[in-house]
């Protein structure tokens, strides 16, 4: 089994990621900065898995705190989620999201290559394409033009992961293109709970309807979709815990046809803004308090993943419905809120 450094390990993705690691028998160190996190969520996986996890409080935007986690452990492989995340936050504090999401992905290939780390995974996003015309878009869809400075960061990312792949060929790099996470594990004892407002649409519901928020905004009705709303992919977390797993599995066995693999996760098909709020409605009962605003920046009109290469090369599939993710984003706003 491995030693996984998983970074921004106390977050939403990466506190699922962090439980399906362990369960299927690798160690994990994990490091975070806690600015959209809390450290008591591994009080909460230890619950859940039966065992302690090492972490530690690191800012990635800071080498020298890095290269200490690096002198103490020898990795296999590195999972990187820890990034700033908000479209509409990038738009307001684009210096932020380069700062962070650039120089934290930079510093850690620096330890990656200074250590010789041989696997390396990284947190990419469905924002990368852009307002693609092909729908689904596969891994070959051409990047589009970003539509806000998030988007740019993982663009960017994913362009500095290609050039150390071609100038160290002995590395090797999965680049998993993440559509819309959401959702919490089955025994609802964690979940998303950012310390930052959310700003991601099902929490938004889950806020609204448990009475967090007064009522809640559909940025747009006027998109060319079914219903007029922005069209997303929605994929439950530990759908998406469990891919990085298997990359780690892919990676490490060396079953890569090249040193740089990317991968699409999602659903396989999208759902509009307002399907998703009556999806909500009908799995919890409660009718929401929404209003239709108009576009907000930064948003793309339609997205929504073909996982074929992922199914084909890493095994992996969806097992979870909206349904599902409705249903226990809903039980753990619930368990938190009491």
């Amino acid at each position: 089994m491995a030693k996984v450094l998983v970074t921004g390990g106390a977050g939403y993705i990466g506190s699922h990621t962090v439980v399906d690691l362990i369960s299927s028998g690798h160690t994990v160190i994990s490091l975070d900065n806690y600015v959209n996190s809390d450290e008591s969520v591994y009080g909460d996986i230890a619950q859940i898995t039966g065992k302690e996890v090492t972490y530690h409080q690191v800012d990635l935007r800071y080498l020298e705190q890095i290269e200490v986690l690096f002198e103490q452990s020898q990795f296999d492989a590195i999972i990187h989620f820890a990034a700033l995340k908000s479209v509409g936050d990038s738009v307001k504090q684009p210096l932020d999201y380069y700062e962070n999401n650039i120089v934290g992905l930079i510093n850690l290939l620096k330890c990656m290559t200074r250590y010789k780390v041989q696997n390396f995974i990284f947190s990419s996003s469905c924002s990368v394409y852009g307002n693609s015309h092909d729908l689904p878009v596969t891994e070959n869809t051409p990047l589009g033009n970003a539509e806000s400075p998030y988007a740019r960061t993982k663009q960017i990312g994913e362009h500095i992961i290609r050039d150390i792949a071609q100038a160290q060929i002995q590395l090797n790099f999965c680049i998993l293109r993440y559509f819309n996470p959401a959702g919490a594990h089955h025994s609802i004892k964690i979940g998303e709970s950012a310390r930052n407002i959310a700003s991601n649409l099902v929490p938004v519901i889950t806020e609204t309807a448990i009475g967090k928020r007064e009522g809640m905004q559909v940025f747009g009705d006027d998109y060319m979709t079914r219903d007029g709303t922005c069209i997303r992919d929605y994929i439950h977390v530990m759908d998406l815990a469990r891919a990085h797993t298997l990359s780690v599995d892919y990676l490490i066995r060396g079953r890569a046809a090249s040193n740089v693999s990317i991968f699409n996760l999602g659903s396989g098909s999208g759902s509009t803004v307002l399907e998703v709020i009556q999806a909500f409605e009908k799995e919890s009962g409660n009718a929401l308090n929404y209003k239709i605003v108009g576009r907000r920046a930064g948003d793309v009109e339609a997205v929504f993943a073909d996982y074929s290469l992922a199914q084909k090369e890493l095994g992996w599939s969806p097992k979870y419905s909206l349904e599902d993710i409705m249903r226990t984003a809903w039980e753990w706003e619930q368990y938190r809120t009491t």
